[in-house]
């Protein structure tokens, strides 16, 4: 396994990660974790070269507003003698902090369900727009100041999910150590996107990657145009390997996490990250993975170009949003994996179901599109 500097903390991470967030389950349900099976994936990984583990207070839940069970199944797991062994990533739930004090109280509640003194990196969860506003209204800065003198974080950073405006105003507010963001070879330009993760290089940012899968949809149910140009390559490599070698040969990523539910995926992960070096990666290798990018793109249904040339939106929906989220959700013909995404990224006024056929937006798109046959399209695929 190789090992790399998380930026100004100077620990030593191995490449590979693990992500807490898709443990086996008890009969499909997200709240009980198969605690048997989910240990001995720990187990094996950590004994293996693994040494960070990325939870949150709400992975493994029914509700994303309640704690879920994988920081406790972790606590129990990591007090048989595991804890000094990796690096402890979890996320205060931003969404929920509605008073100054229940930051505070997250915390106090997560070290004690992860049953220990101090948590190595802690991030403030899944960052866009309006909850960076309250958190800021709240004074998040003296509170990360305050747990961070008081010794029960080590290191501070946060998770981001909005656009690169956004990141860079966050990243220049405070003396941020790490930032976990979504970068695979279909995202170079999805978020923050590739100018992001090039800059968090050249501040010398620790930095996280999440997502390098896309949820797994990255290696299932690979079309056959795409699978015909991976067989052209003189190096023959499986979808798992391009993906993760993309990210390892990539200047500036520490750690990329993986949301593993199995032992066998957590074997066959560790095999591929005991082959990842930087600098592996042809020329040719490169242009055949976009090459593979823009035959994933152009499976998409809406001409969207995001131009927001719609936007603002008199009932306030989404529009370029909705159609990304939906285009990606054909791409890679997993609507339902692309619908956590659509509801984790939008309130409730912005989805397409909010869509009052006003007409207001049609003339403004350069495509033609007709926005509202188009939104209902989204509304079908994603519900409510």
């Amino acid at each position: 396994m190789l090992y790399r500097e998380l930026g100004k903390t100077r620990k030593k991470v191995s490449i590979l990660g693990f992500g807490a967030m898709r443990f086996p389950t008890i009969n499909n349900q997200p709240n009980q974790i198969d605690e048997k099976e989910a240990s001995k994936m720990l187990e094996y990984g950590i004994d293996n070269g693994i040494n960070i583990i990325d939870t949150a207070y709400s992975y493994h839940t029914l509700d994303f507003d309640e704690p879920g069970e994988s920081e406790p199944f972790l606590g129990d797991f990591l007090s048989t003698g595991y804890r000094e062994k990796v690096l402890l990533s979890t996320k205060l739930p931003s969404w929920i902090v509605k008073k100054k004090e229940y930051m505070e109280m997250f915390l106090d509640q997560q070290l004690e369900r992860l049953q220990t003194d101090s948590i190595d990196i802690y991030l403030l969860h899944s960052l866009k727009e309006d909850y960076w506003k309250n958190l800021t209204d709240l004074d998040v800065f003296e509170f990360m100041d305050t747990i961070l003198g008081d010794g029960r974080v080590k290191h501070i950073g946060f998770s981001f999910h909005d656009e690169l405006d956004l990141f860079l105003e966050i990243l220049d507010s405070y003396d941020w150590e790490v930032v976990l963001t979504q970068m695979n070879y279909l995202d170079e330009g999805y978020q923050s996107g590739m100018n992001g993760l090039q800059y968090l290089s050249s501040i010398n940012m620790g930095n996280m990657v999440m997502e390098p899968l896309r949820g797994g949809r990255l290696v299932k149910n690979i079309p056959p145009e795409v699978q015909n140009l991976w067989n052209t390559a003189p190096v023959k490599r499986g979808p798992l390997q391009w993906a993760f070698q993309y990210l390892w040969d990539m200047e500036g990523v520490d750690t990329v996490f993986s949301g593993m539910n199995s032992l066998k995926q957590v074997k066959e992960n560790i095999a591929v990250a005991n082959e990842g070096h930087p600098n592996v990666l042809t020329t040719e290798e490169k242009s055949l993975i976009k090459e593979v990018a823009r035959t994933y793109r152009g499976r998409k249904e809406m001409n969207c170009t995001q131009c927001n040339y719609c936007m603002p939106c008199p009932q306030e929906v989404a529009i370029p949003t909705c159609f990304k989220e939906y285009n990606i959700a054909k791409m890679l013909d997993n609507p339902e994996t692309s619908s956590m995404q659509y509801f984790s990224l939008l309130n409730e006024e912005n989805y397409a179901s909010s869509c009052t056929e006003c007409g207001d937006c049609t003339p403004m798109c350069p495509q033609m599109i007709d926005i509202p046959k188009e939104l209902k399209k989204v509304k079908e695929l994603f519900g409510q």
